[in-house]
């Protein structure tokens, strides 16, 4: 059956939605993922670089940076990640998916790149330098809101909680590589031109993926919820083409078709969803995004502090630690990511919380005692955020299939940018908490807070977890165009009935 349009009530009839979500993965879907995906290796990589070259930066023979002025660079960074994420996560809704991912990555391109050009000191350059750095964050958190977006509308049901956690995940390939990359640079070049140079290494990756995005289709979900039906169709039969379809697979059943009237939806219509019809999706979601912040950027960014003052590790070989850091951080979401989809999400986003919460306490008694090392610490954050990083992951996989398509743009930008804004405290805080070196028990009191905030997190999701695995997003959240008593499928040989009634 092909998409059919009643012209004299407006009402769009298709069964794309289920055409998608029974395909079976192929090497379509894995280009999207590549191509899309490697968002968060930049990510990574660019807070990872920015951490690295911090001393650099204040040395007289490049920039002759204040310290507060260094420590500005992230800050400013991560504003223009939340500005980003507000300003294109709207256009993303308006605009389509495809248009909004190839322009985020230029702009982060763009950003990056001019950061390389800061070419003299003084406070002109400074600004420049700001500039540059927001702009950067700006494409990035950008991509969070259109790249989620799509890849959840165009990843069948069956394999959408695995794939999404993984490719968040690969934030941490980002950081690995940012490391790597720093040590390579700024040991083998002069200081002056390594980190230049450093900065360079994701523009290069970018205009890779700017060329491997150019013939990514738009999201055919988005197209038909905005009325584009013919678009919609040809863009559903070129997957299937190049999914080698229908060979091998019954066609999909009439009664799993979605009927929807598309309209205009503005800020008010998004108030509604997060304040009055999904308030308790939101409290989840605005739950799991802060802790986890609050959680990484606590640990990440003082991560250095705490092996020198502690451990009194150089701080030129502190990024060494940070690579098996960041390799816990990584296997959690290639690993057990699976599993969001097999035994559920609710089951797995609280557990994974819970235990992250709970190891953190534990280690926080054993760093009291003084029992740990570098190495030993170190391998007790691995496995610590082997679990945290999946669940943390799987915030963002929540945030983005949670609520209607007609809104999942602005909804994933506003709980980033809340994210953030909270998880901005946590550097702050730790950073006071470890002080000189001098006192072990106030961090092991951060500890113990960075734990409970987990607790929190894995409590509320057992309480208003969503069961959206393998189920259509369109079963998961009603779309906001979609008319009130017509079916679609909630799972592989079942049907959900839309109504008028709240789904929380």
């Amino acid at each position: 059956m092909t998409a059919t349009a009643d012209a004299s009530s407006g009402v769009i009839r298709s069964l794309v939605p289920a055409r998608l979500d029974r395909l079976p993965w192929t090497s379509f879907h894995t280009r999207l993922v590549v191509a899309l995906g490697v968002a968060w290796v930049l990510d990574g990589l660019e807070i990872t670089i920015a951490s690295s070259v911090t001393g650099v930066l204040s040395q007289p023979g490049t920039l002759d940076m204040s310290a507060t002025a260094v420590g500005a660079i992230a800050t400013v960074y991560l504003v223009g990640e939340v500005v980003g994420a507000l300003v294109f996560g709207r256009l993303s809704d308006r605009l389509g998916r495809r248009n909004l991912f190839t322009v985020t990555l230029l702009v982060y391109l763009v950003g990056s790149g001019l950061t390389a050009f800061t070419l003299g000191h003084g406070t002109g350059w400074i600004l420049y330098l700001f500039a540059t750095r927001f702009i950067a964050g700006m494409g990035i958190g950008g991509e969070y809101a259109a790249i989620n977006s799509a890849i959840d509308e165009m990843i069948p049901a069956t394999y959408r909680g695995r794939v999404d956690i993984g490719v968040n995940g690969t934030y941490w390939a980002g950081a690995i590589l940012g490391t790597l990359g720093t040590l390579v640079l700024l040991h083998s070049l002069s200081p002056a031109m390594g980190w230049r140079l450093a900065f360079l290494l994701g523009p290069v990756l970018a205009v890779v993926v700017v060329y491997v995005r150019r013939n990514l289709p738009e999201s055919p979900r988005w197209l038909l919820m905005h009325g584009r039906t013919a678009e919609a169709e040809r863009t559903m039969a070129a997957i299937e083409a190049q999914a080698g379809m229908p060979r091998g697979l019954p066609p999909v059943d009439d009664s799993g078709a979605i009927e929807v009237r598309p309209k205009p939806v503005g800020y008010r219509a998004l108030l509604r969803v997060l304040f009055v019809d999904h308030w308790r999706r939101s409290v989840l979601g605005a739950t799991l995004m802060i802790t986890q912040s609050f959680l990484y950027n606590a640990i990440f960014f003082t991560y250095a502090l705490v092996l020198t003052h502690f451990y009194g590790v150089r701080a030129t070989d502190a990024p060494i630690y940070l690579i098996g850091f960041a390799a816990g951080n990584l296997l959690g979401p290639l690993t057990i990511g699976r599993l969001f989809d097999t035994i559920g999400r609710k089951q797995m986003i609280a557990g994974t919380y819970l235990v992250s919460g709970v190891l953190l306490a534990i280690t926080a008694v054993l760093f009291d005692h003084g029992v740990l090392t570098a190495a030993t610490q170190t391998a007790a954050w691995c496995v610590i955020f082997f679990f945290a990083s999946a669940g943390a992951s799987a915030a963002y996989l929540s945030v983005s299939e949670i609520f209607p398509l007609e809104v999942r743009g602005q909804a994933i930008a506003v709980f980033f940018a809340i994210a953030q804004c909270f998880g901005a405290v946590g550097p702050v805080l730790y950073g006071h908490l470890i002080g000189t070196g001098s006192d072990p028990s106030r961090l092991f009191a951060g500890y113990l807070i960075g734990g409970a905030v987990m607790v929190v997190g894995g409590v509320v999701e057992i309480l208003l977890g969503v069961r959206a695995e393998r189920r259509p997003l369109e079963a998961v959240a009603r779309p906001l165009s979609a008319i009130p008593g017509t079916a679609v499928p909630r799972a592989a040989g079942a049907t959900t009935t839309f109504s008028p009634r709240r789904e929380d």
